[in-house]
């Protein structure tokens, strides 16, 4: 799937105006896996079969919807761009208008030598360069959306030269999963490459019920004040590239003493998912004080990630 790189490779800066780890997350990598599996550069399992390019994800459409610019990252000329498409996602629903058009609205950019970028899902109206400008790295293209093939708001960041593939991470090609070929530091087009994360939290709340998927990827599932006389306490994480057999430890620490404490172990593979646990209030309502959710991803007795968050009662 690979091309080889090239010494006029362009060297590449991050897509989106984000903090990888808080504020953004890399939750789908470009697949090496030349037969009907999946496999992220790695030989991990953060891809899916024929994913072209990166995916740097933000934690809610509530973020989307703030703002997160895409910026160009390479310097280069735009060749192609597409806007006007709604921020509407892939469903059932929307299959039809979508389709021929996964992309969404994009940009691609050429930085010559035959290699080209692409930035896919972008939100409505907010391309702010044209065709045949010349753009520096780090100039803003748009920002971040939920046009196209997508489920979730991020931007999709294909390296191509030559019409080829090419995965920033892996630019000589995929690795031999059995552990025969060393990965070299120099195997990037990364100027400074992300670290690898094989999973983890998008974000965690306390509310007085299990809330809505919708709301938790809407970003809205967050209870905005708690009572004494709350109906229950339910303690939730929402994660991506869980793994079977992954752990999503969840904790309530009471000001007496531990509402609970719940282990949600994954059945199967999820790109994402939320789990939740709690309790309802006991007779004479909850004790007033500061409540502390604990949300870990566990995977093979380690933490891959933790949120902590403390709310008041009164």
């Amino acid at each position: 799937m690979a091309a080889p790189a090239a010494a006029q490779a362009p060297t590449l800066t991050l897509p989106a105006d984000c903090t990888l780890g808080q504020t953004c997350f890399i939750q789908q990598y470009t697949d090496t896996d030349p037969g009907p599996g999946a496999a992220d550069y790695t030989c991990g399992g953060l891809s899916y079969d024929g994913h072209k390019g990166t995916d740097f994800g933000l934690p809610s459409r509530a973020a989307m919807r703030a703002g997160v610019a895409v910026l160009a990252a390479a310097p280069g000329t735009v060749t192609a761009l597409r806007d006007g498409m709604p921020d509407t996602g892939w469903t059932d629903a929307t299959a039809a208008a979508v389709k021929g058009r996964d992309c969404g609205n994009g940009v691609v950019i050429d930085h010559g030598q035959g290699w080209q970028t692409q930035y896919c899902h972008l939100r409505r109206r907010s391309i702010s360069v044209a065709r045949g400008q010349a753009v520096t790295r780090g100039q803003r293209l748009g920002q971040v959306g939920l046009s196209g093939r997508t489920q979730f708001p991020h931007v999709h960041l294909s390296v191509r030269r030559d019409g080829a593939v090419v995965d920033p991470f892996a630019p000589v090609g995929p690795p031999a999963c059995d552990g025969a070929r060393a990965r070299s530091s120099s195997d990037t087009l990364w100027q400074t490459p992300p670290a690898y994360v094989p999973g983890g939290l998008l974000n965690a709340g306390l509310s007085a019920r299990v809330p809505d998927y919708a709301a938790i990827k809407d970003g809205t599932a967050a209870a905005t004040a708690l009572t004494r006389e709350a109906p229950a306490l339910v303690v939730w994480g929402y994660a991506f590239g869980g793994q079977r057999g992954d752990i999503l430890r969840l904790v309530i620490a009471g000001p007496d003493a531990q509402v609970i404490a719940h282990d949600a172990r994954l059945e199967k593979a999820q790109a994402q998912l939320f789990r939740a646990a709690g309790r309802k209030r006991p007779d004479g309502g909850w004790p007033p004080g500061h409540y502390r959710i604990t949300v870990e991803m566990i995977r093979d007795g380690t933490a891959l990630a933790r949120i902590t968050r403390t709310t008041t009662l009164h």
